[in-house]
């Protein structure tokens, strides 16, 4: 069974920083595609960032130049580095895995991703 457990979340003034990590068990299947995805009150769940089997990366608009995704294949974890926070990122995140067939990411959308964590909370004060 294919899990995905997230830890890293807190509490930060605005500037500030957070690293977020994603452990990935439950298959043998090489990590293929992994993103982190936000949800805030109200909002509908959005897509941060990816990356792929070759370390390829996408990153929405709105963190491009603040967060860092990347993978430690060796022990399936993905982390995402969070710089420059604002209140405008206060949410909860999500770890979320492609298919296990599939070879590469796709749109970085939510019907892309067929497994899903518990999510992490983060908050920025101002």
């Amino acid at each position: 069974q294919v899990q995905l457990e997230e830890s890293g979340g807190g509490s930060v003034q605005a500037g500030g920083s957070l690293r977020l990590s994603c452990a990935a068990s439950g298959t043998t299947y090489a990590i293929n595609c992994i993103a982190w995805f936000r949800q805030a009150p109200g909002k509908q769940r959005e897509g941060v960032a990816q990356i792929d089997i070759d370390g390829r990366t996408t990153y929405a608009d709105s963190v491009k130049g603040r967060f860092t995704i990347a993978k430690d294949s060796g022990v399936d974890t993905i982390y995402l580095e969070m710089n420059s926070l604002n209140p405008e990122d206060t949410a909860k995140y999500y770890c979320a895995r492609a298919p296990l067939l599939w070879v590469r990411c796709r749109n970085l959308a939510v019907t892309d991703f067929a497994f899903w964590g518990q999510g992490t909370q983060v908050t920025i004060s101002s």
